[in-house]
């Protein structure tokens, strides 16, 4: 079980729930081609925003297999909504999570998306003891490739037009970490 104390401070982010007045910040994201590349659905009315939000707000604890936490990434100095990370419990008997991160164009390539991942991956091995955590992308994301192999993570296999998304085959990537490759990592810190 696992029931983060918000929110969760890092040394220039701030990981919190979200909440009702996030839509504005949320939409500005989910509504653009460039973010939803990506992703499993097309860029997002502000309507299918603020169903998405009311989703993500009550996505604050995990308490059993297949639960997802899922915060806000905010900048401390300002309040800015970056983006979104996210951490599921997969599997309870093989103790496995995944995770995830979704970040607006305009705030990569800064260090904000690894800081704030590199949070999740400590809540889920370090608070939810969990052994293996992955992360899987679309194979032609390259740029969230290279985040998680900085974030210690290695490519496990590309699984060929495993998914059907967008009207076309897509290809899947899968990276991983097990506990004491993050756990050696650390104290490599």
């Amino acid at each position: 079980m696992l029931r983060p104390e918000y929110p969760i401070m890092t040394d220039r982010l701030i990981l919190r729930p979200f909440v009702d007045d996030d839509l504005d910040a949320l939409y500005s994201i989910q509504s653009r081609p460039d973010v939803a590349r990506f992703l499993y659905w097309e860029p997002r009315t502000r309507e299918e925003v603020a169903v998405a939000l009311r989703g993500r707000l009550a996505m604050t604890k995990i308490e059993h297999e297949c639960d997802t936490i899922l915060l806000a990434v905010t900048r401390a100095a300002d309040g800015v909504l970056l983006g979104d990370v996210n951490l599921r419990w997969t599997t309870e008997d093989h103790r496995g999570g995944e995770i995830g991160f979704v970040f607006h164009p305009d705030h990569q390539g800064l260090g904000y998306a690894r800081e704030a991942t590199t949070e999740m991956l400590r809540l889920g091995f370090e608070e939810l003891a969990l052994h293996r955590i992955i992360g899987r992308l679309d194979a032609a994301n390259t740029a969230s490739a290279r985040l998680l192999s900085r974030l210690g993570m290695r490519l496990e296999g590309t699984f060929r037009q495993n998914e059907w998304v967008k009207g076309e085959w897509a290809d899947e990537a899968v990276y991983a970490i097990l506990w004491h490759e993050w756990r050696e990592m650390r104290l490599a810190d």
